[in-house]
């Protein structure tokens, strides 16, 4: 962010993302976009050494235990260090947290530099609510009356929300879903990490906090020319016909395993956002069985609906999508998941080269086609 940023919000625009670092918790940074899907207040306090916003600190603190980290989460906005940084982690939680914002480049785009407010974000981060500290009616009354008038995220919209997601049944036959789970338990699989950037680079990381996975690449091609074959006869069709959107490559022949016994899951993420993951355009959920418990999809910014595929069926939807795979609870979840992309996005990936740790595989232009040349 810049100092020549607008310097307001306009309720019901979607805000700017950004990232900021927690204090007193000794956590990393905070992607505010990894928070949607719940309601968030940023609540832009100034400077802890004066005594008003050490009583709306105290205020909020109060509110905060009255909510849980799935319905609501405070943000409390610091312009300057405190003087104590580690009194803050006892009153730091799950719904109550405090970030950095030392140089000001997050308030100068809702005009807090200028004066204190609270902002309020709906699931989808949106503004709807700028309350000053001069409001009329008191800012802390205000905040307190619009915290407990929040509804349920499941009804944020006022009415149902379904994310946009398709479900495409029998894409696999059952003896292919078979043969793939059958040759996981053969072959066995890899502690699966995920992509993040630093300094500028793209690298995979392994943080079980936030991803429990294993995962085997499927290199027999004669297999891999069934799978490809299914997924450009069964799968394509489909995603062209709902989604407008034609996918000429595959990132990705993997099986992937969710086990109980280790405690399976992925925490709320994005695919598409660092430079090792920007050609992704729609991401696919097929499962090769059903005799699990647990292990469902979540798109946070549409509620907590949990949704699933059939065995031999796919979850395909928007690589941009907040979502998570929920704990498995029994059993092992085994999964195809390739990514989609067109010949647009191969030329990014291409360039994107040059922004890819040392340690990463980089990408070639005859990679992933989905139809070879003859």
């Amino acid at each position: 962010m810049t100092a020549t940023a607008p310097k307001a919000i306009t309720l019901g625009d979607p805000i700017p993302w950004f990232r900021a670092n927690h204090i007193g918790t000794g956590k990393p940074e905070l992607d505010i976009h990894v928070s949607a899907g719940r309601w968030i207040l940023l609540a832009f306090v100034g400077s802890l050494d004066q005594p008003r916003a050490q009583a709306t600190v105290s205020t909020l603190v109060q509110q905060a235990a009255s909510f849980t980290d799935d319905h609501l989460i405070i943000y409390i906005v610091l312009s300057r260090p405190p003087e104590n940084p580690l009194a803050l982690l006892s009153l730091s939680g799950p719904v109550l947290k405090f970030i950095a914002d030392y140089d000001g480049a997050i308030g100068a785009h809702y005009g807090a530099n200028e004066q204190p407010r609270t902002i309020a974000l709906d699931p989808m981060l949106r503004a709807i609510a700028d309350i000053t500290w001069d409001h009329p009616d008191g800012h802390d009354s205000v905040v307190s009356g619009l915290l407990h008038g929040l509804p349920s995220v499941d009804n944020s919209a006022g009415v149902p929300m379904t994310a946009p997601a398709l479900i495409v049944p029998r894409v696999f036959d059952f003896p292919l879903c078979e043969l793939l789970v059958n040759l996981y338990e053969k072959v066995g699989g890899a502690d699966s990490g995920f992509m993040v950037d630093h300094d500028g680079k793209t690298a995979t990381v392994a943080v079980h906090s936030k991803k429990r996975r294993q995962d085997m690449i499927i290199a027999l091609p004669e297999l891999r020319e069934r799978i490809r074959e299914r997924i450009v006869t069964r799968l394509l069709p489909a995603i062209e016909l709902y989604f407008q959107y034609r996918a000429t490559r595959m990132d990705r022949y993997i099986v992937s395993c969710y086990d109980s016994e280790i405690g399976g899951f992925f925490h709320r993420h994005r695919d598409n956002l660092n430079a090792g993951a920007e050609h992704r355009r729609f991401a696919v959920s097929l499962n090769l069985n059903s005799a699990y418990e647990g292990c469902d999809l979540i798109f946070p910014e549409f509620g907590r609906r949990t949704y699933r595929a059939p065995a031999g069926g796919a979850i395909v939807f928007s690589c941009g999508a907040l979502h998570e795979v929920t704990a498995i609870r029994k059993g092992k979840r085994y999964a195809f998941i390739p990514f989609l992309y067109s010949e647009t996005e191969a030329q990014k990936r291409l360039e994107n080269n040059a922004r890819l740790h040392a340690g990463e595989i980089p990408y070639h232009a005859d990679q992933d086609r989905l139809y070879p040349e003859k």
